[in-house]
């Protein structure tokens, strides 16, 4: 276990100064108290690291549930309610673990899981990308007529 001590100790360093800031800012893009940024940065460090069985492993928040926890403590009316949703949430899903219901997934073919989770992000990109040329063609329409 402390065979690699040696450098395990100052890259665990390095890892930390590196999550501690990421860990502070989505808390606070999220509408959280910063001290569950903390929280979630140790869960996700080791408790997820050891449990994991992986040598090499990523854990930790993500920046892209941000917007959804924002959302959700806005919705639920406190931070409070939506830490009681999030363990109703753990417990349902312990529940369906228990009972082996991720069978139900085998059913699904992976082509419609994989589209379902693209469709948004394409749409998304797609839209922006549109949008942005839509507010650009009064301007390339004025250099069009000026070089002219």
């Amino acid at each position: 276990m402390f065979k690699y001590i040696k450098s395990d100790l100052p890259a665990s360093i390095v890892v930390f100064f590196v999550a501690l800031p990421l860990c502070l800012g989505i808390a606070l893009a999220s509408g959280a108290p910063l001290f569950s940024g903390l929280i979630a940065g140790i869960i996700g460090g080791i408790v997820v690291g050891g449990l994991s069985g992986s040598k090499i492993g990523v854990s930790g928040p993500a920046a892209g549930l941000a917007a959804i926890v924002l959302t959700a403590i806005g919705t639920l009316g406190s931070y409070e309610n939506f830490l009681v949703a999030v363990v109703l949430g753990g417990i349902i899903q312990l529940v369906f673990g228990i009972l082996k219901a991720g069978i139900i997934g085998y059913y699904f073919p992976s082509s419609v899981i994989k589209g379902m989770l693209l469709l948004p992000l394409v749409s998304l990109l797609f839209l922006n990308r549109f949008l942005i040329s839509l507010a650009t063609m009064p301007i390339q329409m004025e250099i069009l007529h000026s070089s002219r």
